[in-house]
């Protein structure tokens, strides 16, 4: 599984990946991941299959995985880094043993219904198809072998799938001025009904529902995340820009955020600090440049 998009990675609670079996296959071992669910496997009298379910959703192992379930590049927990910030953590992997699927390309039948879930849903998939087998080396690397038979789909995001509001907003403020541009009022939408009410218990002990991952402060503009531009200098030979970059959500973390920027003067972007950044390839014609931004290491939005 390799997430081929520029700046969006698959933040935690991480990636599930699911699909229909087209027969009665089951799934009899899984290495570098799981299966969420067991299913029903009474028809088995022993050696019971890791899972028999139609519809298996695979998640991945987390870090600290016992070394003889792993596989390569798997035990991430789930999380995809994005092609731009680092190629080879955007790459995650699983081997699984299938029964009753048959020994041959005439009787093995392609799964159906693929989806993924990346932290939350958004992506669409498309079918699989099948594809030149893949090729790999076995023992020490000198001995080349060839699957019998592989497929290949790709499954695609969409903002609007997740929400019809953005999921972010820019307010702009500048040092000759003492006026603040604000995010407009209800910028993400505003979330009628939905304060939280006291609670006795301890926030920090109690297990987070995906309702209260998704609570945020209130606010005129409402968003989970604000971005302001602030102007903070200008030269005759070049001008300086803060940016600062909010959460506003109670109990969601970002670890491995980052920031798109389009404006015409990155092209001539001279220095970065606290951030890391990367030029965005834009394709046709166009006077303005993109540039994403991300975190150094250690450094995440906090509740």
């Amino acid at each position: 599984m390799t997430n081929m998009q520029t700046y969006r990675h698959i933040e935690s609670p991480g990636w599930t990946l699911g699909w229909k079996w087209a027969k009665k296959e089951v799934i009899w071992s899984v290495l570098g991941a799981q299966a969420s669910d067991q299913g029903d496997c009474s028809s088995f009298k022993e050696n019971l299959p890791h899972s028999c379910k139609k519809n298996p959703s695979i998640i991945d192992l987390l870090p600290n995985a016992p070394f003889n379930q792993q596989f390569s590049q798997c035990c991430k927990g789930g999380v995809l880094a994005s092609q731009g910030q680092d190629p080879a953590a955007a790459v995650s992997s699983f081997q699984i043993s299938i029964g009753r699927s048959g020994t041959s390309k005439k009787t093995i039948s392609l799964p159906q219904d693929f989806y993924l879930l990346g932290s939350g849903p958004g992506y669409t998939c498309t079918a699989a198809a099948v594809v030149s087998p893949s090729a790999f080396y076995l023992g020490d690397g000198r001995r080349r072998s060839q699957a019998l038979m592989t497929w290949s789909l790709t499954c695609s995001y969409s903002q609007t799938i997740v929400s019809k509001n953005p999921s972010c907003c820019v307010s702009m403020s500048s040092f000759y001025s003492t006026q603040i541009t604000p995010c407009p009022s209800c910028s993400c939408g505003c979330q009628q009904g939905q304060a939280k009410k006291e609670d006795h218990k301890i926030s920090s002990l109690v297990e987070k529902s995906k309702a209260e991952r998704k609570m945020v402060q209130c606010t005129e503009h409402m968003c989970p995340i604000k971005v302001h531009w602030h102007v903070k200098n200008n030269y005759k030979t070049h001008w300086r820009v803060k940016l600062t970059v909010t959460n506003f959500r109670y109990r969601t973390n970002y670890t491995k955020w980052t920031l798109a920027v389009h404006h015409p003067s990155l092209r001539s972007l001279a220095n970065v600090s606290s951030f890391l950044y990367k030029p965005l390839m834009v394709y046709g014609a166009s006077s303005k440049v993109s540039t994403f931004f991300w975190a150094l290491q250690l450094t995440k939005f906090h509740d």
